[in-house]
């Protein structure tokens, strides 16, 4: 169970990189938008997908703080995961330029922490974990959506 658990909370072990594990378990992110691109259904999958990680991820966390011995472990990345699926909850499947300028928008505000970020992190416990990396991908989204709007011919954006 408890390689399960780990296996899960890290994203299939990305969140175990020896250096900047945030960044590589939102890679983790960039291939699931990236491989449901394609999908007629892109938006709803993102959707299901971000509420059964968050679920997986309330089931883990507490493990994955115990397991560390501290509040919101760097090897958990599923709140990254989420966060960057947040980022790219496009209409349609993500270009590889909005894959691309989502990973370092997401990455971005998962780092510096606009306010309020930080304060859904204060909450504890998994939703502690996970929250703070839903608001960060919001904003993302956020800043994302205004470039769609202001920056390039629309279908730049769209897969």
């Amino acid at each position: 169970m408890k390689l399960l658990k780990l296996g899960l909370s890290t994203c299939c072990f990305l969140g175990l990189a020896p250096f900047a594990p945030g960044t590589f378990g939102t890679l983790g992110g960039v291939a699931i938008a990236w491989a449901l691109a394609g999908s007629p259904n892109y938006l709803i999958w993102i959707l299901v997908l971000c509420a059964l990680l968050y679920a997986v991820g309330r089931w883990c966390g507490d493990w994955a703080e115990e397991h560390a011995g501290g509040k919101d472990p760097q090897f958990f990345v599923l709140d990254e995961v989420i966060g960057y699926l947040v980022t790219v909850a496009w209409i349609d499947g993500p270009s590889l330029l909005t894959l691309a300028m989502a990973f370092l928008l997401f990455r971005f505000f998962d780092i510096v922490k606009v306010p309020p970020t930080r304060r859904f992190e204060r909450i504890g416990g998994a939703d502690g974990i996970l929250l703070d990396d839903v608001v960060a991908g919001i904003y993302a989204f956020g800043v994302l959506t205004l470039a769609r709007l202001t920056l390039l011919e629309p279908q730049s954006w769209v897969h």
